[in-house]
């Protein structure tokens, strides 16, 4: 079925010679000499203003390029027709999951964005992993796995995001301490490449693509599903916030903690301190349990240097703990504040130069300058991560920092001098050996895309000519030419 009840929105051919779309009725008055039937699809391809609008944006809100069709598929079917049918006619194609980018990564100029939306099933929970659709959102298959006493290893902190499109960026969180990224947490993943094939691949089967494809930002296919393993889920989860007035001290503690493994998440923060006069730090961290255990305080907190008075210990229940941004989230929108541009910089800075690098940002950063957004700052180790092209400092331990921007007001002044300072710190952090988490707003060229691999470069490169030698998937990253 074409249309799927939107006849008058629905595609029905492709016009090689002026690179557009001929609708039902244009076709059913007679069509395009020279145009080529788009095939039969079981979903539906769309050009109507308001689907190419919707794909023409994201939540960061600062890059706009409009697609020249929305593809809603309904089946694996679906994608494997389109995207070989793409590669025929040279017609760039990305996968949009929640719309949850912040710099154009998932658009397409002139080409095929296809919402990963409708494609959304938790096919099967069994005893060890989850198998689900790339458009199946983190707080759904929570939801669903905990329900059976199991829980998928890592989530982000914002749980509202697909499981495509964070295994295709790397996905870290509060657990990435002892599990690595949600990349490192992937079973078996169904594919279909750029040049149009279906593929099944895991560690043991097809390794070379199962490996490209997790963290590698949708170049060299489009993942399908998914087999996510599960470990099992506690009750609850005991949450410690663990405030610092100094950043050597801090950063101290922090390493403590994750070369210990005390605690069953760990993140932190930099926030304003109460009287708006500079910048304080706080651990924010989480110890898993079930009934009849409970996290010994005194054990966890022994040894490190916070400020007692300030300490705040909650109480959570364990989806409560993994969905707790909700409040805020809910908040954010009704003010407006979700709407706003978001020019977020994410980097990973290497354990031996953060403490440098976050203090001279510290130091010029205003409430202006972020829009009153949070400033992350955490731990991981990186011998935990495995995918080759999730790229990150050649350093045991890294630290995720993260300005999470908000425009206020939302003037294109205001978001040029953010993106500005964006390629500042980003190259800041490159100079000492630091990686782009590539999941914010920092402009790239394909030179700096390929100082960014360094060594790994020359692979990535071959493996886009190996798995999309048209170079049609996901061009809105910019790796190979200027989007």
């Amino acid at each position: 079925m074409l249309a799927g009840g939107l006849a008058g929105a629905a595609v029905a051919a492709f016009d090689p010679l002026s690179r557009g779309w001929v609708s039902v009725a244009e076709a059913r008055e007679g069509g395009v000499p020279g145009s080529v039937a788009v095939p039969d699809l079981d979903g539906v391809l769309v050009t109507d203003p308001a689907s190419l609008a919707g794909a023409a944006d994201d939540f960061g809100h600062v890059v706009h390029r409009a697609p020249v069709a929305v593809l809603r598929p309904a089946s694996v079917r679906d994608m494997v027709r389109m995207v070989g049918y793409a590669n025929r006619h040279r017609i760039e194609v990305a996968m949009r999951g929640q719309g949850h980018a912040t710099f154009g990564q998932a658009q397409v100029r002139a080409g095929v964005v296809v919402d990963s939306r409708t494609l959304a099933a938790i096919d099967h929970i069994e005893r060890h992993a989850a198998a689900v659709d790339a458009g199946v959102r983190w707080l759904d298959l929570a939801r669903a796995t905990v329900a059976h006493g199991l829980t998928p290893p890592v989530f982000t902190d914002y749980v509202g995001l697909s499981v495509g499109g964070t295994l295709s960026g790397a996905g870290i969180g509060g657990t990435t301490q002892h599990y690595g990224f949600q990349a490192d947490n992937v079973r078996e993943l169904d594919v279909v490449t750029g040049d149009g094939r279906l593929r099944r691949c895991s560690p043991s089967h097809d390794p070379r693509l199962f490996n490209a494809v997790l963290g590698g930002l949708g170049q060299f296919a489009i993942i399908l599903r998914a087999t996510i393993p599960l470990v099992p889920a506690p009750e609850k989860a005991r949450g410690y916030q663990l405030f610092y007035s100094e950043l050597d001290t801090y950063l101290g503690d922090q390493r403590r903690l994750l070369a210990e493994g005390r605690f069953s998440s760990l993140q932190g923060q930099v926030a304003r301190t109460a009287d708006d006069s500079g910048w304080e730090l706080f651990i924010d961290a989480a110890a898993y349990y079930s009934s009849p255990h409970r996290p010994d305080d005194a054990a966890l907190l022994a040894g490190l240097s916070f400020d007692p008075a300030r300490t705040i210990i909650t109480e959570y229940g364990y989806l409560d703990w993994v969905n707790r941004l909700a409040p805020t989230v809910e908040l954010l929108k009704q003010i407006g504040a979700w709407s706003l541009p978001h020019p977020w910089l994410d980097v990973f800075l290497p354990a031996s130069h953060t403490q440098r690098l976050v203090a001279g940002v510290l130091a010029e950063l205003t409430p202006a300058d972020v829009g009153h957004g949070p400033v992350l700052l955490y731990p991981f180790s990186t011998r935990r991560l495995h995918r080759p092209f999730a790229e990150v400092p050649h350093e045991p331990v890294a630290f995720l920092f993260s300005l999470l921007r908000t425009a206020v007001p939302p003037t294109p002044d205001v978001i040029a001098r953010m993106m500005a300072g964006n390629r500042l710190i980003y190259e800041q952090a490159r100079d000492a050996g630091g990686k782009r988490y590539p999941i914010g707003s920092v402009r790239m060229s394909p030179e700096d895309w390929r100082d960014h691999y360094g060594p790994h470069w020359p692979a990535f490169a071959a493996a886009k000519a190996r798995y999309d030698p048209r170079r049609i998937l996901t061009p809105g990253q910019g790796i190979f030419t200027t989007p």
